[in-house]
């Protein structure tokens, strides 16, 4: 049941934010945000890779080499399976918008979660050889 609470300090003064006592909701809603900020990071990222051609050909080359170590090959193998989950759950955000699925609200969560893994299990057989080299 919903009460007004005059004070902020009162109103989270009893949030309990123990790991069994969050939802799937919130777990949904801090997974997208995480997610959304790494693609954002790695658009950033990838913007200032891509201008180094300005300073000529190899310096590019130079960067691109830089690249190729085993830890960017983690990041991108993690970017692909951010990217899965944050498209799948805005695809489950847009229909909740449209009035679809709101009852399998957990249901959908753990679908996109779990499509999410078998897209990091695709991503790390794809990668191995770049992160293992030999």
């Amino acid at each position: 049941m919903y009460r007004p609470v005059a004070s902020r300090a009162v109103r989270y003064a009893d949030l309990d934010l123990f790991p069994t006592k969050i939802r799937t909701g919130f777990y949904a809603w801090l997974l997208h945000r995480v997610t959304g900020l790494a693609i954002i990071f790695y658009l950033l990222l990838h913007i200032v890779v891509i201008s180094t051609v300005l300073g000529g050909g190899g310096n590019f080359d130079a960067v691109m080499a830089w690249l190729k170590r085993p830890f960017f090959a983690v990041g991108e193998m993690l970017l692909v399976t951010a990217v899965i989950y944050h498209g799948l759950n805005g695809l489950r955000v847009i229909l909740f918008d449209l009035g679809i699925g709101i009852k399998r609200q957990k249901a959908l969560f753990w679908g996109a979660f779990v499509l999410a893994a078998a897209g990091f299990g695709f991503a790390l057989r794809v990668f191995w050889p770049l992160i293992f080299p030999g």
